[in-house]
């Protein structure tokens, strides 16, 4: 880390010498020698008049924005088209939602820690990876910048074309009833949040030096998968900014149906995901404190 910017060394969170945030904490500073960080206070005082705490929020707004254009565009492509074999069809889909969150984590991950999901933050938040104040700014950037990137794609679009194609709203489709969607929702969210906290695990860096390189592969390989699992039945949320940016620009009464699902459904999946990888993974309860 030598003849780095000091801010650059401790990965734009000004206080992650007390708890790395997401991807940022894969260090390798320490090599062999893991100890186990302590918990970030709920708030920290000093985070309010740092800079680098206000950088890593426009971060996560710039690559929820991104994410919501390109994936949104993808999706509005697709029901455009005649038939799914004239276009990408649902793999382009899932390969757009992954492929995008693969190239924004490994863009962002040393800035703000790439969680560009409410779900994930609210998951590090529980395993106590970051301060209440981070995660409710982290939040509201993300959700901002969802809202922004998709009123961005109706711009693209005729608003009559725009609203005929849904808009990419999340909706529990035909056949389907609300517990389904909710269950889809948990067990994605879990997916997805249990690939996040093992991959960017710091004791697995310290442990293995390729752990780094490959989080953020891993992360948008899991969004991928769930995409494919769950696009058929709810278009996929696991995102709660995602689903509420689609909902507002699109604001037909059919996206507010179910839209709770995709706010409950992802934030008890990244609830079960931190206390699977707290108690059970790192049975960090029941570790002696030396």
């Amino acid at each position: 880390m030598e003849g780095k910017e000091e801010d650059v060394k401790l990965g734009a969170n000004k206080f992650s010498e007390r708890q790395p945030i997401g991807t940022s904490a894969q260090t390798q500073d320490e090599g062999k020698d893991y100890k186990e960080p302590p918990p970030a206070p709920l708030f920290e005082p000093g985070e309010l008049t740092s800079w680098s705490f206000y950088r890593t929020g426009i971060a996560e707004f710039i690559a929820t924005f991104l994410f919501l254009y390109i994936t949104i565009l993808t999706v509005m492509g697709v029901k455009k088209s005649q038939s799914m074999c004239s276009s990408v069809g649902i793999q382009g889909i899932a390969w757009a939602f992954g492929g995008t969150i693969f190239a924004l984590v490994y863009s962002t991950a040393g800035i703000s820690g790439g969680h560009i999901n409410p779900a994930v933050t609210f998951g590090l938040f529980l395993a106590r990876k970051l301060s209440l104040t981070r995660a409710v700014f982290y939040i509201v950037m993300q959700t901002l910048g969802a809202i922004a990137g998709a009123a961005v794609v109706k711009g693209f679009e005729k608003s009559s074309s725009f609203e005929v194609l849904g808009g990419g709203a999340n909706s529990v489709a035909h056949g389907y009833t609300k517990g389904s969607g909710l269950g889809a929702e948990i067990v994605g969210t879990f997916v997805l949040v249990y690939t996040v906290f093992s991959g960017t695990d710091a004791k697995r860096s310290a442990r293995d030096s390729h752990v780094p390189i490959l989080a953020p592969l891993a992360i948008g390989f899991a969004v991928f998968l769930v995409h494919l699992a769950t696009i058929p039945i709810t278009g996929t949320g696991i995102n709660p900014a995602r689903s509420l940016g689609a909902a507002i620009i699109y604001n037909k009464k059919h996206a507010w149906d179910d839209h709770w699902i995709f706010w409950v459904g992802p934030f008890i999946g990244a609830a079960l995901a931190a206390l699977y990888h707290v108690v059970v993974i790192r049975a960090i309860p029941f570790k002696t404190k030396s």
